[in-house]
């Protein structure tokens, strides 16, 4: 026998876990195999689905970022719009007008003004200068906190 026909008769042999002799790769060793080539392929489509999703979303916001950038006027406007829309279902606004929005940032320096004194962070303030009123708005808890009278400084002067 030459050393080709050998190789062919001798049997796959793996070591063994406690240091022996070496063992024949048995029939149990292909079930295994199927399971994990198994496990690892829904691994990679579930990867690869994900990464596709972050893609698309990424080349989303690139695009929103883009129109923000040519139009940044747009995007406040759009927030006014929802404010309105928002605080118009919880009181009636004046017409005809478009308020000057505000945000509260730090409440503290405001609380000694009665109108601020339940201000939180991020309170809206919508001032309407023709109606002479102003508006705080919670925009979390979805609520009016005060409605006031505006009065301006060249108009005191003036009377």
């Amino acid at each position: 026998m030459n050393v080709p026909e050998l190789m062919k008769k001798a049997p796959v042999m793996k070591m063994s876990p406690d240091g022996g002799r070496p063992k024949p790769l048995g029939k149990s060793s292909g079930p295994i195999m199927v399971v994990f080539i198994l496990i690892f392929a829904v691994a990679s489509l579930y990867f690869f689905s994900q990464w596709g999703a972050a893609k698309t979303q990424i080349k989303r916001l690139q695009a929103e970022l883009a129109d923000v950038r040519q139009n940044p006027g747009k995007a406040a406007r759009e927030e006014t719009v929802s404010l309105l829309q928002r605080v118009g279902k919880l009181m009636v606004l004046p017409e005809g007008e478009e308020p000057t929005v505000a945000t509260v940032n730090d409440p503290e320096r405001l609380k000694a003004q009665p109108f601020f004194a339940k201000a939180k962070q991020g309170d809206k303030v919508l001032i309407y200068t023709n109606a002479k009123k102003a508006i705080l708005y919670d925009p979390v808890a979805n609520l009016i906190v005060e409605v006031a009278p505006v009065s301006f400084g060249q108009e005191g002067a003036a009377q």
